[in-house]
């Protein structure tokens, strides 16, 4: 019983951890470490005579008692920090505390019998009320056996959510989160934006004025280009570019998804729905365009039209995973930020080179979240067939 009490508080805390609770993990670690100690050290010293293991005795008691102050402060701890959380693990960990007694009192020789049957019960009780009600309420998705609201709140945490943010932040599963991030990029704002790979600057390409802006907020150097992302391959479809059907078959395996392709630039751009912006896209001759593979972001396409995309992150610092990343670090320079959470991938999209397909095949401008291997293998697949 003991290891198996004490293994299920460890793998309690385990999976507390995997889920990014700290308090939690750390409060089950402990209570395994407490509840082994604890029991191990009553089994060993009441094993018969002949077979001692441990003697707690005179003189022999400073370890052990040493052992239950260290669990009684510790402990202490985790009560406070407990209050904030709800009223079961406040319980749970103050009847932690009365057991870490239990030990002190029994290393000193003095533990009552009912006093120990008393607060095994309770514990006994505590937990079993908190694991019917985790799983109960995990597995139904609602509040069936309550766990208590927090003891204690911290107020300055309320007083930090209550700061104004640079820019305006709208969440991305909302229909009127993305007309808000669409009005503002249709009247010249730049926007943060979530992509399938990274977070990214967008800007309407029918506003060179808001292109111009993405380059000043990146500091990007001017002969770097800036792509375009479209909604779908129709939209390309019915601009009628010169492309050959080998790159038409290269373009349908690979979009949408992560893997850019660099084509010819010409004026079947403007009939995509490039404006103004033309000349503020791609380079003189040839322009990266790219279908994502993000629901969001197509329908946030489909009310702006084409928008011109990069990284959302200062030139030469790491991509933006995150979109409190993109408010914190670029979020005072703009309009808005389409708030999505983490992001599909810690890299940026993979770019190929595309203008000489026919002639000598594609080649691999940027590495990203699309392997080269596999990128080359979608070719040789298309290719032969």
């Amino acid at each position: 019983l003991i290891l198996i009490g004490g293994f299920v508080q460890l793998l309690a805390g385990f999976l507390a951890f995997r889920k990014y609770d700290h308090l939690g993990g750390s409060a089950f670690l402990t209570f395994s470490a407490l509840w082994s100690s604890y029991g191990a050290t009553k089994v060993l010293c009441a094993a018969p005579v002949s077979g001692h293991l441990l003697h707690i005795g005179a003189g022999n008691t400073e370890g052990f008692t040493a052992g239950s102050v260290a669990f009684l402060v510790l402990n202490a701890f985790l009560i406070i920090l407990a209050s904030s959380f709800n009223v079961v693990l406040l319980c749970l960990t103050l009847a932690m505390e009365l057991l870490a007694v239990c030990f002190l009192l029994f290393t000193l020789q003095n533990l009552p019998l009912p006093f120990e049957i008393v607060v095994l019960s309770i514990l006994s009780i505590i937990c079993f009320y908190g694991a019917a009600a985790s799983l109960t309420n995990c597995m139904f998705g609602k509040d069936l056996l309550v766990m208590g609201p927090p003891v204690l709140t911290v107020q300055s945490s309320k007083k930090d959510r209550e700061e104004p943010l640079p820019c305006v932040c709208p969440r991305s599963h909302l229909t009127s989160g993305l007309r808000t991030i669409a009005e503002l990029l249709n009247t010249g704002a730049v926007c943060g934006v979530p992509t399938d790979t990274v977070y990214a600057l967008a800007a309407s390409c029918r506003h060179p004025q808001a292109i111009e802006k993405v380059y000043r907020i990146k500091d990007r150097p001017q002969e770097k280009p800036i792509c375009i992302f479209i909604s779908n391959l129709e939209q390309l479809r019915a601009a009628a570019p010169p492309i050959s059907p080998l790159l038409w078959e290269f373009m349908e395996n690979v979009y949408p998804g992560g893997i850019g392709c660099i084509i010819q630039k010409g004026e079947w751009l403007k009939k995509l729905g490039v404006g103004a912006g033309y000349s503020r896209v791609g380079t003189q001759d040839s322009i990266m365009i790219r279908v994502p593979d993000l629901t969001v972001l197509v329908h946030l396409i489909d009310m702006t039209g084409p928008l011109a995309i990069t990284s959302a992150n200062p030139s030469g610092e790491l991509d933006s995973t995150h979109h409190d990343m993109v408010i914190s670090r670029l979020g005072h320079q703009l309009e808005g930020v389409l708030c999505d959470g983490e992001s599909d991938e810690v890299v940026a999209s993979t770019v190929v080179n595309c203008t000489r397909i026919d002639e000598s095949g594609i080649t691999i401008v940027r590495e990203g979240c699309i392997p080269a291997g596999k990128v080359m293998q979608i070719f040789e697949k298309v290719k032969n067939r």
